[in-house]
């Protein structure tokens, strides 16, 4: 059909107002990333538990929205375009969607897929051999958990024939969490409003995570039926790498006559004390490509020091062994409190390093100094101090009421809250996607308060917030300061972007507990894998190996953690002015931060291998066979997503399980 003349004269005469209407939050950008929310929380636990295929939220990457995301810009907006080239989605409705499915990454892996195990857990794992009647089940608030030891038992064992899953045990506990995490949401994304113009503006960082939806965001709607991206013939080949391995290993599982390549070795090294990990991660290539040299170098080079380090010690015979309960097995205690006591620096440091920008979103928010703008964040400067001062009161409020006294909550929410913006901010910076925090929050009160002085009635409720506090691998502070990347395609309508975060929050939230309860209580739990397994790390950990050790062996305040934190902090603080003082120092104290960090262990040799490609691309090519084979590059983080999807699709059609 001809377009109408009358309506393309309107426009002409109207570029302004066409503009706007095609970079503004809508209605249907909101519900279908809402939709597209809930989908990812129901499908989560389905390809993790029944599948047991890898999660769509596992780490920063968020391999499920990007998938999602593949789909939207290179099927349906081409498929709208044949109908008629207006049904397609814009780029602003594109970046709400995005925002919207990042957010949700960080509520089923993290969020939801571990708290209904653990608060049916100590109900369904006690006995007379752990005494938790006595040790445990006394100190749990009656609000909190469901207590009624036939829905726990049931949620693992699944129903007998004829029942029915048992909601209302499960509304009254899911709403009291659900006010705590969309607490815990609201600050999360209001810190990263305050803190988005001095990283992104005034720091530049690079966010490497988002060079693919910035590339697809780039080249849409430049008239074309399908994405000028998807006509790149070196961003295919890239794309090929992946998607053929991971194409043969699939198939594999179908038909074992084919041969499985295998992308992880492991060695002994350093006479057999130290394990060396050779582990390709395309996706991992991909995003150091865009990561600052000597950052790369940093992150393998550290993580090579630490491992002659801790080599040398163990053989010569020097330990320092500390119990910190679930997260750390295995690890040196002195480099996980150093770790930690970098990560306090790094925040401490960056927040100097921007005292100018926060002294004007203080003016702004108290009505100080009006000139300062804040037009272009999601949330005024007033609004995002506001939800960060009023989420927190009610977060303090909420884990008081749980059992923590005041006395340990600074501790717990300072070392979480830490722990949450270094994070955020080394994604942001060196782009690790397998990423997680050397402590965990409640390890780090036991040991820097000492368990003697806390007891059961405080360790048992501090053990619930592993739930939130754990690995941290995601968590939607990251993901809002990768999101707030995009929010420049927005030029009308931003400030309800913050309302979609939350609604897109919501229905994940929603659709994640309704599908743990679905899919426990229809297997049962003990036959869905770890999440349930007694033999699993978020089952019975906070109470097995955290709240029931440590109050059945008490101990006092561990010195030599708070003196390993220091030096931590010290070469921390000496890796970072000689960041800043010498042009020619090659170390960047990000790699130091992380270097003991279990995932570090996992993507450094890509990590290297991104680096020596681009080092040797910048050497013999320049900046323009750089910018040249930046597709390719792309196209290996896209090629490992877009193919891990399919493999997700076949395999729920044909039940079968897939190890990748």
């Amino acid at each position: 059909m001809p377009p109408d003349p009358s309506s393309q004269e309107q426009n002409a005469a109207h570029p302004r107002k066409t503009a706007h209407l095609h970079s503004r939050v809508t209605a249907r950008s909101v519900l279908l990333g809402a939709a597209l929310c809930f989908f990812i929380g129901v499908v989560d636990p389905y390809a993790v538990l029944v599948v047991q295929a890898p999660s769509l939220t596992f780490d920063m990457s968020a391999p499920g929205a990007v998938f999602l995301f593949f789909v939207l810009v290179g099927v349906v907006n081409v498929c709208l375009r044949l109908v008629r080239r207006e049904l397609a989605l814009t780029r602003a409705e594109l970046v709400t969607v995005y925002i919207m499915m990042l957010i949700a990454s960080a509520v089923p892996n993290r969020g939801v897929m571990s708290l209904i195990p653990i608060l049916a857990a100590p109900l369904y794992y006690r006995s007379p051999e752990n005494q938790w009647d006595e040790s445990i089940l006394p100190y749990i608030r009656d609000w909190i958990t469901p207590n009624d030891d036939l829905v726990a038992k049931y949620l693992y064992e699944g129903l007998p024939q004829g029942m029915t899953i048992p909601w209302v045990a499960w509304i009254h506990p899911l709403l009291i969490w659900f006010s705590f995490f969309i607490a815990l949401y609201v600050v999360m994304i209001a810190m990263m409003v305050i803190l988005r113009k001095q990283w992104m503006e005034n720091e530049r960082l690079v966010y490497p995570l988002m060079q693919l939806p910035m590339d697809l965001l780039r080249q849409e709607g430049q008239g074309s039926l399908v994405n000028p991206f998807f006509k790149n013939p070196i961003m295919w080949i890239g794309f090929a790498i992946p998607c053929i391995v991971l194409t043969i290993n699939g198939l594999h599982d179908y038909f074992h006559v084919l041969p499985r390549i295998n992308l992880t070795q492991r060695y002994l090294i350093f006479r057999n004390q130290e394990e060396l990990f050779v582990f390709i991660v395309f996706s991992m290539i991909g995003f150091t490509y865009f990561v600052n040299l000597n950052i790369a170098f940093s992150l393998w080079f550290f993580n090579l020091v630490f491992k002659m380090q801790k080599a040398y010690m163990s053989i010569l015979g020097w330990t320092v062994s500390e119990p910190l309960g679930p997260y750390s097995p295995g690890r040196s205690a002195m480099h996980i409190h150093q770790d930690m006591g970098a990560m306090i620096v790094l925040v401490v440091v960056g927040l100097w390093i921007g005292r100018r920008h926060l002294r004007d979103v203080f003016a702004k928010a108290l009505g100080l100094d009006p000139a300062v703008d804040d037009s272009g964040e999601i949330l005024s400067y007033r609004a995002a101090l506001l939800c960060t001062v009023g989420g927190l009161a009610y977060i303090t409020f909420w884990l008081w009421l749980s059992g923590i006294p005041t006395w340990v909550l600074p501790l717990l929410l300072i070392g979480a809250f830490v722990l949450f913006v270094a994070l955020s901010r080394i994604v942001a910076e060196a782009g690790i996607a397998w990423l997680a925090g050397p402590i965990t929050a409640p390890a780090l009160v036991a040991s820097g308060l000492g368990t003697s002085h806390l007891g059961a009635h405080v360790l048992v409720p501090v053990g619930f917030t592993f739930v939130w506090t754990g690995e941290v691998k995601t968590s939607v502070m990251a993901f809002a300061a990768n999101g707030l990347r995009l929010v420049g395609h927005v030029k009308r309508g931003r400030r309800a972007l913050f309302w979609a975060m939350l609604l897109g929050a919501t229905t994940c939230f929603i659709g994640t507990a309704w599908a743990m309860l679905s899919y426990g209580y229809d297997y049962g739990g003990v036959n869905l894998g770890p999440r349930f397994s007694p033999y699993g790390v978020l089952a019975q950990a906070p109470f097995a190996e955290y709240a029931g050790p440590f109050s059945r062996n008490p101990a006092g305040v561990r010195w030599d953690g708070w003196l390993f934190t220091a030096i931590g902090g010290v070469g921390m603080s000496l890796l970072m002015l000689a960041q800043h003082r010498l042009l020619w120092w090659p170390f960047h104290p990000l790699g130091f931060a992380i270097s003991s960090v279990w995932a570090i262990h996992f993507v450094w040799f890509s990590i290297f291998i991104a680096w020596v490609l681009k080092t040797t691309i910048l050497k013999y090519g320049g900046p323009m066979l750089f910018a040249k084979l930046r597709p390719f590059f792309v196209g290996l983080i896209l090629g490992e997503f877009a193919t891990q999807g399919v493999w997700l699709i076949i395999d729920a059609i044909t039940g079968t399980r897939h190890v990748s």
